[in-house]
């Protein structure tokens, strides 16, 4: 009998995925500051518990945190995009396996296969240049984690019969700033795209500049999962949508 499959949302884009046995975790960002942003919400205990891979969606701060890594742990594998190794090698880190757009790896009784991700992946000032991607997760049920990424054709059918799509909806601002991101419309448009059979959105509700949470909590760290729910009742009306609070966990 298969290992039971948990999905738990620690906060940003950082989730623990539990199946078949095997602990992956996802773009670890566990400070509570983290340049001029501070956390609103605290670090579940289980995401600084032994995972067996850390899956990198890409290389900006708020996705590859050293400081975050250092504290899982300098020898937990860890699954990056082609072109990041170098700048992990350097601060000590040496299991790394990078992956190109389509390539998998096998961790315990899970395949990981890296997909496409629209966005830039870069990391000023390092010249080192790395895609962004995202990452199918199979194993007795399939989970699909997108990483940063706008919205893109080619998500239709991207993981056939998907269980689960960890959705990103916004970011740690007012807006959703720089580069390419799904907001919370766009997100629907990929659940229609994806047909997963559960959404929960992520990348939205933890972080925020400090100079904007002085007084009040931000508004922007609750409105965009009302959002994303409404859009998803009307752009895919078969998905099953959990929100989920940071630290908060979904079995399947």
């Amino acid at each position: 009998m298969a290992d039971a499959t948990e999905v738990r949302w620690i906060g940003h884009s950082t989730v623990l995925i539990s199946l078949d046995g095997v602990r992956l975790l996802t773009d670890p960002l566990l400070r509570l500051f983290v340049k001029h942003l501070r956390r609103r919400a605290p670090v579940h205990p289980d995401a600084l518990r032994s995972v067996d891979a850390v899956l990198l969606s890409h290389a900006h701060h708020d996705h590859l945190d050293l400081g975050s890594l250092y504290r899982i742990a300098a020898k937990t594998p860890l699954v990056v995009p082609r072109g990041i190794g170098r700048i992990l090698g350097r601060r000590g880190f040496r299991d790394v396996t990078e992956l190109d757009v389509g390539e998998t790896l096998a961790i315990g009784a899970v395949e990981v296969e890296a997909t496409f991700a629209a966005h830039d992946g870069s990391r000023p000032p390092y010249p080192e240049r790395a895609p962004a991607l995202g990452y199918a997760v199979r194993g007795s049920r399939r989970i699909y984690f997108p990483g940063d990424t706008a919205l893109f054709p080619e998500m239709d059918g991207l993981v056939p019969e998907l269980d689960l799509a960890l959705i990103p909806i916004w970011g740690w601002g007012p807006t959703l700033g720089r580069g390419a991101h799904m907001d919370p419309e766009q997100g629907a448009e990929a659940l229609a795209l994806l047909r997963p059979r559960i959404a929960v959105p992520i990348h939205w509700g933890t972080y925020a500049p400090v100079h904007l949470g002085l007084r009040r909590q931000p508004a922007f760290l609750a409105e965009p999962q009302a959002t994303f729910v409404e859009a998803a009742a009307r752009e895919a009306p078969g998905v099953d949508v959990r929100v989920l609070a940071p630290g908060e966990a979904l079995e399947l």
